[in-house]
């Protein structure tokens, strides 16, 4: 966030902060503050039952606690739909992207 990615936050600038209980919570809490203080949408990935930090981030997607090597397993789903639904709404076809090119291997 320091240092270039936060002078682009204003009120039209949407901030995904996955906020989930790890050894990185407390610095991502520091994140989020920063980025509500320039008045940043917050959409914010969380534990189920995390209410400070549903409190603090406009928007929240709950996620169950589980074992921290695997809450990057758990985590991608939701921001995988998120982005989707995103595309969806900003009219993008998310069956045919641009720029993608398909390798074909013939034998």
């Amino acid at each position: 966030m320091k240092h270039g990615p936060i002078a682009l936050i204003d009120e039209t600038m949407p901030v995904v902060a996955i906020a989930v209980r790890d050894g990185l919570r407390e610095k991502m809490l520091s994140n989020i503050e920063q980025v509500k203080a320039r008045d940043g949408i917050v959409i914010a990935l969380v534990n189920e039952g995390d209410h400070e930090l549903v409190a603090k981030a406009d928007f929240s997607i709950a996620v169950p606690e589980i074992a921290p090597m695997l809450l990057p397993i758990l985590t991608v789903v939701p921001l995988q739909l998120l982005a989707y639904h995103i595309a969806v709404l900003r009219g993008c076809d998310v069956d045919q992207p641009r720029n993608l090119a398909k390798t074909v291997t013939v034998e």
